[in-house]
């Protein structure tokens, strides 16, 4: 264990150095931005050496990037310390005696920052939309957000992370780019994590929906320590995953399918195949007289499309014409039943 958290240090000082090398790149940040999801120990070790390295300017000087000169002092001090036999004064080169009081004092540091109390978290920002509703955000990272209607987020922006909580509905997400602070939207026992990137997650009864139009997302399960359960799936562009209790199934889907999936923003309901029942809950979030599926079978019709989500009207006048659906309207809602 001890060496194992030995290499992790080591692993951590050698991002730190070379973020601040001034040959970073956004291959580079993506590493990291893996490196550190990899597991909670190397955000643990990365976070409190950057704690000390912003602390004390010196502590640079020690850092990874030079890491063989570091070894060198180090083995120096090493052996000095295990010679024997009558003792001599020697005068320490200046360089080595300030480093090590850099040390000292990047670790006292490390230390109080360490042990001090954590400060509370954030209190989260509630946003939501109603029936027929659609909202377009801007986060103080600097991502953008576009509510769908009838729909519910919690956003918690803190230091070291930024989390988002979809308590109903749906979110496209364009996140804007900071590799130390993962962007995580969880739901249903799952969390979406990126770093910079486009994508839309949805609730849907019993299950999740991942749309990525952009860069690359990170799926995977939450424990109930809330930390990864260890089950994971990246997702690139094109990609739509539907995430279940039991299973998760991914498609890769072309680029412009996977974009036509989130033309709602535009007034637009897209469908493919989809059961006339799944059809008729996603317009009832748009619409405030509701499509009733009046029987089972009409439910099981599946159909494809582009429908404007304010035109239900419209939209029942196609099935009629084109399925065999009779549509039975009342006051407060339209009835579909089988012909």
């Amino acid at each position: 264990m001890a060496a194992n958290s030995a290499a992790i240090e080591a692993a951590a000082a050698e991002w730190l150095a070379r973020r601040d090398s001034g040959r970073w790149s956004e291959q580079d940040a993506a590493a990291l931005q893996e490196w550190l999801l990899a597991d909670t120990a190397h955000r643990v070790a990365f976070l409190r050496l950057q704690a000390a390295w912003d602390e004390t300017a010196r502590l640079q000087a020690l850092g990874a990037g030079r890491s063989a000169h570091r070894s060198q002092m180090l083995q120096a001090i090493a052996v000095r310390s295990q010679r024997r036999g009558k003792p001599r004064i020697r005068r320490w080169p200046w360089r080595l005696t300030a480093g090590l009081a850099a040390a000292l004092t990047a670790c006292t540091l490390a230390a109080a920052w360490l042990w001090r109390p954590a400060p509370p978290a954030p209190h989260p920002d509630t946003y939501q939309t109603g029936i027929g509703q659609t909202r377009e955000l801007q986060l103080k990272d600097g991502s953008h957000v576009v509510l769908a209607a009838d729909s519910r987020i919690e956003v918690q922006l803190e230091p070291h992370a930024r989390r988002v909580h979809l308590l109903r509905g749906e979110a496209i997400f364009e996140v804007a780019k900071d590799p130390l602070r993962p962007f995580a939207v969880a739901a249903r026992g799952f969390r979406a994590v990126a770093v910079g990137t486009r994508f839309s997650v949805r609730r849907d009864p019993g299950s999740l929906r991942v749309v990525v139009t952009e860069g690359s997302v990170r799926l995977e399960t939450i424990a109930a320590s809330g930390g990864a359960a260890g089950a994971s799936a990246l997702l690139p562009a094109g990609s739509l995953a539907l995430a279940r209790p039991d299973a998760v199934l991914v498609r890769d889907l072309p680029l412009e399918d996977a974009r036509h999936l989130l033309d709602w923003q535009q007034g637009w309901l897209v469908f493919r195949d989809t059961p006339l029942s799944e059809a008729v809950a996603e317009f009832n979030r748009y619409n405030t007289r509701k499509l009733v599926v009046a029987d089972a079978h009409v439910g099981t019709l599946r159909i494809g499309g582009s429908f404007r989500w304010d035109n239900e009207a419209g939209f029942v006048r196609l099935l009629e014409a084109g399925f065999p659906v009779r549509a039975e309207t009342t006051p407060g809602q339209i009835l579909l039943h089988s012909r």
